[in-house]
């Protein structure tokens, strides 16, 4: 089991950076890419949040391992290996680890999670960090948190063994969560539940329905038959996260 300080070594060569090139201390938007590894859409919505002043930072959680995004999505995408609880380790580590660079604002630090990626984030809310082995770390600290104020969930996993299905979030940062209604992991109607669920416990969610399949931010998801690209949706996702990023935001 890795320490904070190794599993971001082990994580720091397969981060990869878009944003501004001066040294200013800017919010940071952490990306976790879903179950099918790191695809263009995540450089696209990388690019969008640095040309409004945000440093982006892309973790790849399958290289890191050694696994192509083929294997990775072998492992993932069915549930039955590197779940989010596993995963939510990458989250922690990487937010400890790119706090402390001289061009990140500690105090502002943002999480982007898509499918597999939303799910680790929220696995990591359901968890004390006091404990041995939270988030699968020898050392986790709930300090690490502090500086997190937002996060953004895009179609996140919402089913068992999703944590969130059955546990309570310990932290509880601003959310927006970005919903489809032709989703073939869940129903609408299971999405709906945990929001409510959130929301019951006060977390301060934010909701954005779109008429669109899973991964519809993806150009050439189309191949799969069952996902379809949607770029007005894609519009309409990036206008809203553009409001939500910016209603709190201090940037230089």
């Amino acid at each position: 089991m890795d320490s904070v300080a190794r599993r971001f070594e082990r994580l720091s060569p397969h981060i990869r950076q878009i944003g501004p090139t001066d040294s200013l201390p800017r919010p940071a938007f952490l990306i976790f890419h879903g179950c099918g590894g790191v695809g263009g859409n995540m450089d696209d919505f990388a690019r969008f949040v640095t040309d409004l002043g945000f440093r982006a930072f892309i973790i790849n959680s399958y290289s890191a391992r050694g696994w192509s995004r083929k294997w990775g999505a072998r492992l993932a995408c069915n549930g039955l290996a590197f779940r989010g609880h596993e995963r939510s380790g990458d989250v922690l580590s990487s937010i400890w680890g790119l706090s402390q660079r001289h061009d990140v604002d500690p105090e502002q630090i943002y999480l982007g999670g898509w499918s597999h990626g939303a799910w680790a984030v929220m696995d990591l809310m359901t968890q004390k960090l006091t404990r041995y082995s939270d988030a699968r770390l020898k050392d986790p600290n709930p300090s690490l948190m502090k500086g997190v104020r937002g996060l953004f969930l895009m179609y996140p996993v919402v089913f068992f063994p999703a944590r969130s299905v059955l546990r309570d979030w310990e932290f509880k940062p601003r959310s927006l969560v970005v919903l489809t209604l032709k989703d073939h992991l869940a129903t609408y109607n299971m999405s709906l539940s945990m929001i409510k669920r959130l929301r019951a416990q006060g977390v301060p969610v934010e909701t954005l329905t779109v008429n669109s399949t899973h991964a519809f931010d993806e150009e050439g998801i189309d191949r799969f038959g069952f996902m379809r690209h949607d770029p007005e949706a894609v519009a309409s996702t990036m206008a809203r996260l553009k409001a939500f990023l910016l209603e709190e935001a201090c940037l230089p």
